[in-house]
C-alpha cells in the first residue's frame, strides 16, 4: 500500500517506520528539521537495542506527494487544524484517514445511536475547517496504547507497547477495517478492531485527562501525583466529572478512579506527554483533553468544578509561557 504519514514525531515516526519495514511506500510530509533529517538519513527507529533507518519520500507540500491508500495523521492537537486542511488534496475517495491522536476527535459524535449525533465541539474544530477537510467517509479511528518519544528530528525511540485499537467511527464492522487490521498485523503491531471506537478513546481519555495538565502545572511525575492523597483526590474527582457525562452520553466507565489510579502506578516514574512538551516550550493538547470534556459537560447539563479548575489554571500557565491559544486569541 502507499502509506502517508502527517506528523513524524513520536508516534507517527513509529507507525512510518514499522509499515516501511514490512514493505508499504512510506511517504511523509514534515517540514524544517524533521524535513531536512529524514531527507539526509531517512526515518530511523531505536528499539530493542538497536537503531534501524528506512528511506521514505519527504516532502513540506502535500503536492509533492502521491495520493495514499493510507493517511496516517499523527500530529499533536493544537497543530491538526492546519494538519488537515494542508492534507485535504491527498485524500482520494477510497484514502483511509487513521487518526493517531489522543483526546476527544473531531468526529467523535458521527455515530447515530448515541446523544448528540452530529454535533461539532467548538474546542476542537471551532471553524469547521477539520470536518471540511477531511471527510468523515474517509477517517478510521485509532486509539494509540505505546510508548515512544523523539530522540532528535527523524529519530524516534521505541520504549513499549505495539496496541492499536482502530474503529469506524459509525461503529460496527467492515471490509476496510478488517484489511487494515491484517495490514497491521503484518507489521508487527498489536491491533484490535473495535465495534465501539468511541468509547476506547473516552476511556483512555479518562484516564490521561488529569495525569497530563496536573503534570504540566507542577513538573511532577506521575508516581509523585498519585503519592499526593489531595492531589490524588482532585484527580478523581475530575475523573468522577467525566464518568458523569459519560453516563449522558452512553459511554459508561465501569471503573472506580482508584483501580485506574492502580494501573497507572504501574507505569513507575512517568513523564507525561504534556510535561515534556512543557518543558520543550511546545504548545500543549489541552483542548482535546480537557476543555472537549467541559463543553461536553456544558451540553450534557453535568456540571464540572473540578474539570474548570483544573483547565483555568492548566490554560493560565500555558498561556504565560505562549504555549496555548484559542481561535479567539489568536483574532485579538
Amino acid at each position: 500500500m502507499k502509506v502517508c504519514v502527517v506528523g513524524a514525531g513520536a508516534i507517527g515516526g513509529w507507525m512510518g517506520v514499522k509499515l516501511a519495514q514490512a514493505g508499504h511506500a512510506v511517504s511523509v510530509l514534515a517540514r524544517g528539521a524533521t524535513l531536512d533529517a529524514i531527507q539526509k538519513n531517512g526515518l530511523q527507529l531505536v528499539a530493542g537495542g538497536a537503531t534501524t533507518g528506512v528511506a521514505v519520500a519527504a516532502a513540506a507540500n502535500a503536492a509533492e506527494l502521491e495520493t495514499p491508500d493510507l493517511l496516517i495523521i499523527a500530529v499533536k492537537a493544537p497543530g491538526l487544524r492546519d494538519a488537515a486542511v494542508s492534507v485535504k488534496s491527498l485524500i482520494g475517495a477510497s484514502t483511509i484517514v487513521l487518526t493517531a491522536m489522543n483526546g476527544v476527535p473531531w468526529w467523535f459524535f458521527d455515530r447515530a445511536d448515541r446523544p448528540l449525533t452530529g454535533t461539532q465541539l467548538a474546542s476542537i474544530d471551532a471553524t469547521g475547517d477539520i470536518a471540511s477537510s477531511v471527510p468523515a467517509r474517509n477517517v478510521i479511528g485509532c486509539v494509540v496504547h505505546a510508548a515512544c518519544s523523539v530522540d532528535s528530528p527523524g529519530i524516534i525511540r521505541h520504549k513499549m507497547g505495539q496496541r492499536l485499537i482502530i474503529g469506524e467511527p459509525g461503529g460496527g464492522a467492515s471490509a476496510r477495517l478488517n484489511a487494515l487490521h491484517e495490514m497491521l498485523v503484518t507489521a508487527g503491531f498489536e491491533p484490535e478492531s473495535s465495534d465501539d471506537i468511541q468509547r476506547d478513546v473516552w476511556f483512555k481519555l479518562w484516564g490521561n485527562m488529569t495525569m497530563n495538565p496536573v503534570s504540566a502545572l507542577t513538573g511532577a511525575t506521575t508516581d509523585k501525583i498519585l503519592d499526593d492523597e489531595l492531589t490524588r483526590e482532585f484527580c478523581s474527582a475530575v475523573m468522577r466529572e467525566a464518568q458523569a457525562i459519560g453516563n449522558k452520553i452512553g459511554i459508561p466507565i465501569g471503573q472506580t478512579p482508584e483501580a485506574r489510579h492502580d494501573v497507572t502506578r504501574k507505569l513507575g516514574a512517568m513523564k507525561t506527554s504534556m510535561l515534556q512538551d512543557v518543558e520543550a516550550d511546545k504548545r500543549i493538547e489541552l483542548d482535546a483533553l480537557v476543555a472537549s470534556v467541559r463543553e461536553i459537560g456544558q451540553k450534557v447539563g453535568v456540571a464540572t468544578p473540578f474539570t474548570d479548575a483544573m483547565l483555568g489554571l492548566t490554560r493560565l500557565m500555558a498561556r504565560g509561557r505562549g504555549l496555548y491559544s484559542t481561535l479567539r486569541d489568536t483574532r485579538q
